[in-house]
């Protein structure tokens, strides 16, 4: 059994400005411009059986459509396993919560380098203190050299002011700042996905990050669509791992965390 962890999709009517975006953002080209019938093609390729749909709102008028969207397609394709968005700016924020967490999403994703905010900001907390009692996991977007809103030294102090939440932090921890991670991140009780990392994370450093910080916390994602699947299950397999550490980063950790 296969569960992608980070998968990004898009109505019909904006899919290809939304990828191209996301592509220019980071001056890579996209595979795919995020159609659900385009995951799941792609998904289909190496076995995929669970996909975790995570919305961006990069504005506060977008929070309630974007969580309507994931809502409509995890009722669509019950392959899918949806988390919510939020904005800082977004007044409704404890309302649309609880509304997310009653219509079945089971998470919240944040990206505070579209956002544009830093992520241990004060201003959050009560959004924390909120997912921690809903029992709801937060994902982030983690780290960028380029920027100062989600490295792993902040995610740390995330951490550390809310340490019952239970926090996925992307990309090993920190999105071309891996080092930062193994610094920070690396032996806290935080999770990390493997997407948009095994690319350009040499080996021989995932291994020892993986074993230092322990397989019980990593998940298997592919951040589609700027990856297909085929090639990240590729990068994957060059990790040095046994057949059970695989199984527990491809599914067993994702069914621990989301309680399937």
């Amino acid at each position: 059994m296969i569960i992608d962890f980070h998968c990004h999709i898009y109505p019909s009517k904006i899919a290809a400005k939304a990828s191209k975006s996301v592509g220019d953002f980071y001056n890579y080209p996209m595979k795919y411009t995020g159609l659900p019938e385009e995951l799941i093609e792609s998904g289909s390729k190496i076995g995929v059986d669970k996909y975790v749909i995570l919305p961006v709102a990069t504005k506060a008028m977008q929070v309630e459509p974007s969580n309507n969207f994931t809502i409509e397609q995890c009722e669509e394709h019950p392959e899918f396993i949806g988390f919510g968005t939020m904005h800082p700016d977004y007044d409704n924020y404890r309302q649309e919560l609880f509304r997310i967490k009653e219509a079945g999403l089971r998470g919240l994703k944040l990206h505070s380098d579209f956002q544009k905010f830093q992520i241990d900001a004060a201003r959050m907390d009560d959004i924390y203190d909120i997912l921690t009692d809903l029992n709801m996991p937060l994902i982030i977007h983690a780290g960028d050299y380029r920027y100062d809103y989600s490295g792993p030294e902040r995610i740390l102090h995330l951490h550390k002011k809310h340490p019952k939440l239970t926090l996925i932090a992307a990309h090993f921890g920190g999105y071309s700042e891996w080092d930062n991670s193994m610094k920070y991140l690396v032996g806290q009780d935080i999770y990390f996905d493997t997407s948009s990392t095994l690319e350009w994370l040499p080996v021989e450093k995932a291994n020892a990050m993986i074993k230092a910080h322990g397989v019980e916390h990593f998940l298997f994602a592919s951040d589609f669509p700027m990856w297909d699947h085929e090639g990240e299950l590729e990068r994957f397999n060059r990790l040095d791992l046994t057949e059970d550490e695989r199984d527990a980063m491809f599914h067993r950790n994702a069914e621990r965390l989301l309680g399937l």
